[in-house]
């Protein structure tokens, strides 16, 4: 089959309060997912089987960039209970909201070829994600995302079990390399940052040099003044880390 991808980059849905806003978040999957399906009906691919597979069955990922910047904005360490509770609460919160729409479109234009013969085995697969995302354990900054992605996953097994589903695949965790420096993401896909400054050789000679833009907002957030955050900054873009940079305490290395 292709692969038919689309991220969004988590970043742009924090507001300046610090607050990721999931609603506006649902309405961009809900948006991509709908472009999405209707692109495989425009679409060219390499050869016939593919094509025949990908029309047939319509699997779609549609995923995010920048949580690594996301959690460093949020003041959250990328290894911490509060860091995977917020990324949990995304991830679901994109694939049920996906996956809803989904439903949706089933009930408009039909669900994919292949589902007559795959749905006990399709509506299990979604009982499953429902059923971890109520085994999410929550904290204040995830609290109202997997509240959101508990009425996501609890409509899209109702609307599923009457429409069926348009797509096989709905949602993916993808590298997001490219494009995500395209989107001018700190990060890409779920890792953490490699390096607070990098340097990225180009197909056609010579390198550039990438400085993590989130460390700022992060050091604000964690309630440092102005005149400190400038002199770590400052300190890291000439020694490429953080170790020893003046006024940072110790409990905020890890973020």
């Amino acid at each position: 089959s292709s692969c038919n991808l689309a991220s969004l980059n988590l970043l742009t849905f924090l507001g300046d309060d610090g607050k990721f806003d999931a609603v506006r978040f649902r309405k961009a999957v809900e948006l991509i997912i709908t472009a999405m399906d209707i692109s495989i009906c425009f679409a060219d691919f390499p050869t016939e089987p593919i094509a025949d597979t990908t029309r047939r069955f319509r699997q779609l990922g549609i995923g995010y960039a920048n949580l690594g910047a996301l959690l460093m904005a949020t003041g959250h360490a990328y290894d911490s209970e509060g860091g995977r509770s917020l990324a949990a609460a995304i991830t679901s919160l994109m694939t049920g909201a996906a996956y809803q729409r989904s439903a949706e479109l089933a009930g408009v234009v039909g669900p994919y070829d292949g589902y007559a013969r795959n749905a006990e085995s399709h509506q299990r697969v979604m009982r499953k994600h429902a059923a971890a995302n109520d085994d999410v354990r929550t904290f204040p900054a995830s609290a109202d995302i997997h509240r959101l992605a508990t009425v996501a996953w609890r409509e899209a097994l109702s609307i599923g079990a009457t429409n069926g589903w348009r797509n096989a695949q709905a949602s993916v965790l993808a590298p997001t390399g490219t494009i995500g420096l395209m989107m001018d993401c700190d990060t890409t896909g779920i890792e953490p940052d490699l390096a607070l400054v990098k340097f990225k050789k180009l197909v056609g000679g010579g390198s550039m040099q990438i400085v993590n833009q989130t460390i700022p907002r992060a050091l604000r957030r964690m309630g440092y003044a102005t005149e400190t955050v400038e002199a770590i900054v400052e300190f890291i873009a000439e020694n490429g880390h953080v170790i020893d940079a003046p006024g940072l305490k110790l409990e905020h290395y890890e973020v």
